[in-house]
């Protein structure tokens, strides 16, 4: 039997179209173009691990937030798994956000 083989940075680009439909409740820019996504995770058996950040340590959507990514990201047909890592390590700061959100929030 031959084993289909996934496109993983086909997948990833997926993800990130899922990432930009996000946002966060404060902010009208979407968790991707705020940098709150550091990194993307995708294996060959299609887990993914997604590694992000809050604005904040006390972010009032802390709970609720990875919650979504990662609910949203196994929504993808091909997604056997997601798992949301938060870190502050770096700390967010809004040098991460693209020119974009930066644009939008009127810091440019």
């Amino acid at each position: 039997m031959e084993q289909e083989t996934i496109d993983t940075r086909e997948l990833g680009e997926k993800i990130v179209r899922v990432l930009k439909t996000i946002y966060d409740p404060e902010i009208p820019v979407d968790i991707y173009e705020l940098g709150l996504i550091y990194d993307v995770f995708v294996n060959e058996a299609c887990e993914v691990k997604v590694l992000m950040t809050l604005t904040s340590p006390n972010c009032p959507v802390a709970e609720s937030l990875p919650l979504e990514v990662e609910e949203k990201v196994k929504s993808l047909d091909v997604v056997k798994d997601a798992e949301v890592e938060i870190t502050f390590d770096p700390p967010w700061t809004q040098d991460l956000m693209s020119e974009e959100a930066k644009l939008e929030l009127g810091f440019l």
